[in-house]
């Protein structure tokens, strides 16, 4: 097989396309046309739909690029080194994260990042929809509990939980009474709350007489008084003790658990590794304390 047309097969996979393969190569489009239709013709199989103005991998296309990409970068990764006479890693670094944890933490752990490893690109964009890792280009991805998922490994990095909170203002109703509620739109359409303390177990027909798009939104809200809030302790913790807002208790469900997501590699990049090894040391004990640190920072 060709290496460097498998190369740059890999280039305009990563891509999306010819021209904009082209374009941040700076490498004409009809050589890299050309030599992925050599690649093509050497392994009698197409790699790539082509029509319209869409271009997708086919399913042999991808896994081609599954299984080379991450070998290529390695040799990249392993050529630059030796030629730089050290062991510094290099290059683009793609992270998607969520939006509360990019809202709160991402700033900070970015910059130290940066500073730590200068030769290293970062790139952090903020979604909480699932990305395909391989189509977009991500090298890894940070997500809140997600689905089980057989071509991405990873570790979980923080543990978080829900917690109701309120103005000290908003009287607690009773046990099955309505309670006027500040929710996330896209969040969960629960009709109670289920919650528990350590005056009992109760539970609280919700009336969402506000919806906001996002966390902070809500936890500014609540903390107004127009309602009570299902929002994690990290986030509220420091309300919490400055008695800006009360807590009525517990919701009744697992904990929140945040991942750190790769493909998975026998060769994992050496940008992933010192990344999540950013991630160990920033949150040694993956604590909601650990968080809220960065909240009030």
């Amino acid at each position: 097989m060709d290496l460097l047309a498998l190369a740059d097969f890999n280039l305009v996979a990563r891509h999306g396309g010819f021209g904009k393969a082209a374009r941040a190569a700076g490498r004409p489009k009809a050589t890299l046309s050309r030599r992925v239709s050599e690649l093509e013709a050497s392994l009698q199989l197409r790699l790539f739909e082509r029509g319209g103005r869409a271009m997708k991998l086919t399913e042999e296309g991808r896994a081609l690029f599954e299984r080379t990409g991450a070998l290529l970068t390695e040799l990249d990764e392993a050529a630059a080194a030796i030629a730089s006479g050290g062991e510094n890693p290099r290059g683009r670094l793609r992270i998607s994260a969520p939006l509360l944890f990019s809202q709160t933490a991402m700033g900070k752990l970015a910059a130290e990042f940066a500073m730590k490893y200068p030769q290293i690109r970062l790139e952090v964009t903020t979604e909480d929809r699932t990305v395909d890792m391989i189509e977009e280009a991500y090298d890894l991805v940070i997500r809140v509990n997600p689905s089980p998922d057989e071509t991405l490994v990873g570790r979980a990095v923080l543990s978080d939980r829900l917690v109701a909170v309120a103005s000290p203002t908003l009287v607690r109703p009773t046990d099955g009474a309505p309670v006027p509620a500040v929710v996330r739109v896209s969040g969960d359409r629960a009709t109670a709350w289920s919650l528990r303390s350590a005056a009992g177990s109760i539970s609280l027909a919700v009336d969402p007489i506000l919806q906001l798009s996002s966390l902070p939104m809500v936890r500014d809200a609540v903390r107004a008084g127009v309602g009570a809030g299902l929002l994690p302790i990290s986030l509220v913790s420091h309300d919490l003790a400055a008695g800006r807002l009360v807590h009525w208790g517990d919701i009744d469900a697992p904990d929140i658990r945040i991942w750190a997501l790769y493909p998975s590699r026998r060769l994992l990049s050496a940008r992933v590794s010192v990344f999540l090894e950013h991630l160990r040391l920033a949150f040694p004990k993956g604590t909601p304390d650990e968080l809220a640190a960065y909240v009030a920072w």
